[in-house]
């Protein structure tokens, strides 16, 4: 069983997968995008990593503000997710992200990743990110 971890924004979606065992994710790439609301492309390109990797559930990062309440950006999110299970017939798991591109941004940077190859890449290891604290809370049992 492979799942597939998403962190949407407004220009980019990156993407990540787990392996089969469902214990590690590894970021698969980030979809580009022109226009913020034409999300025809960005979809059809996912359910093409769907059919690939043999993906089972979606795993999609919930942009909250820091004082746990709900933005613009969280509710886009949700019609995304809704999107996408219309599109995917998938199960779709709305997941925590707070601080992830904070977090994938040190990544880069302690790895040695130059300022302007940074931004290709922060999208898929936030993606990455948020699919790893997800399974690790199953194996944890600590659901958000």
């Amino acid at each position: 069983m492979r799942i597939m971890g998403l962190d949407f924004g407004s220009k980019t979606v990156g993407v990540a997968v787990s392996d089969l065992l469902g214990i590690t994710a590894q970021g698969v790439e980030t979809i580009t995008r022109e226009d913020e609301n034409k999300l025809r492309k960005t979809c059809a390109r996912i359910e093409e990593l769907i059919r690939e990797f043999e993906i089972e559930t979606i795993v999609l990062g919930y942009p909250k503000n820091m004082n746990n309440t709900i933005g613009d950006r969280a509710l886009k999110t949700e019609e995304f997710m809704e999107m996408l299970k219309r599109r995917t017939g998938l199960p779709v798991i709305l997941w925590d992200e707070r601080l992830t591109t904070l977090a994938s941004e040190r990544i880069l940077i302690e790895s040695g990743v130059r300022r302007e190859n940074r931004k290709a890449v922060i999208d898929k290891v936030a993606a990455g990110l948020i699919l790893q604290g997800y399974l690790d809370s199953l194996t944890t049992g600590d659901k958000e």
